[in-house]
């Protein structure tokens, strides 16, 4: 559906303007937060997809903290992984978005409606679960191995993983303490498992090679390098326009403005659409 507003104040008044003018107001960083694409900037990330991890994931188990949200989603940024899955009230993903920040661009995240259909969808994509949980059978986290294609379920801050979620996990994985505390904050503990993760695929050489897929590869690029752009498209539902890989900008910007434009001018409105209902 389309709408008059960016989400930014006064950008309707500048479909009137020159598709010049339009364009730089998408990239105007004062209106949005769009960092300007330096060469060290579209190296950095280049860098970042190329070791981006896509087999390895987070799922969270009705974690409901926000700062817990955000510091796991932020622990997966830094060890490379592409994707992590929420289970949790979309009403309650939204706010946690907020709280996230600048971490929530780097990392996909996807919700699901329950832990079956988490722990389904995952196992669907050959990923082995293991799942943070102190129990009979759990072992020590370093001795789970993380370059198989596999997903760590962290539980939530009260319960900690459900009962139906660790009977349907491949392996238990515990943190060994040391002192007075029987366990670590959810955000912590992720962290650590984690970093072992990270340190097992480097040592296997799978940071050696860009291992997502061209497709996600392509859509992640475009997305980090001219988010505002994204949002645009993304609110309009329009397609990505073409990107310089080598650049990081738009092959060319005022084309596509201009086909938009046109496609906002050419676009059914309310009145014809009543006027053809009330014909029928």
């Amino acid at each position: 559906m389309w709408r008059l507003s960016f989400a930014i104040p006064g950008f309707a008044q500048f479909w009137k303007a020159s598709p010049q003018a339009l364009l730089r107001r998408l990239s105007n960083p004062q209106f949005s937060k769009t960092f300007n694409m330096t060469p060290e900037r579209l190296a950095r990330i280049k860098q970042t997809l190329d070791t981006r991890q896509p087999d390895l994931c987070v799922l969270t188990d009705q974690v409901h903290k926000p700062r817990n949200l955000s510091a796991i989603i932020r622990s997966c940024d830094a060890f490379g992984l592409a994707n992590m899955h929420v289970v949790w009230p979309r009403e309650g993903f939204r706010a946690f978005r907020k709280t996230a920040g600048g971490s929530f661009n780097w990392v996909t995240t996807h919700t699901h409606r329950s832990m079956d259909e988490a722990v389904s969808h995952l196992k669907g994509q050959g990923h082995k679960l293991y799942a943070a949980q102190l129990s009979e059978r759990a072992i020590d986290f370093r001795a789970a191995d993380f370059t198989v294609p596999c997903t760590v379920i962290m539980g939530n801050e009260v319960d900690g993983v459900s009962p139906d979620a660790a009977a349907r996990a491949d392996e238990h994985i515990v943190i060994p303490m040391m002192g007075m505390v029987e366990s670590l904050n959810v955000s912590a503990a992720c962290a650590i498992i984690l970093s072992e993760a990270q340190r097992q695929r480097q040592v296997a050489g799978l940071f050696d090679q860009r291992r997502l897929p061209d497709e996600e590869y392509e859509r992640l690029l475009f997305r980090w390098c001219q988010p505002t752009v994204k949002r645009y498209c993304d609110d309009r539902n329009l397609p990505y326009p073409p990107l310089d890989p080598e650049t990081g900008e738009l092959v060319d910007g005022v084309g596509w403005m201009q086909e938009v434009r046109k496609l906002r001018a050419n676009r059914p409105r309310w009145s014809d659409k009543a006027e053809s209902l009330l014909e029928e």
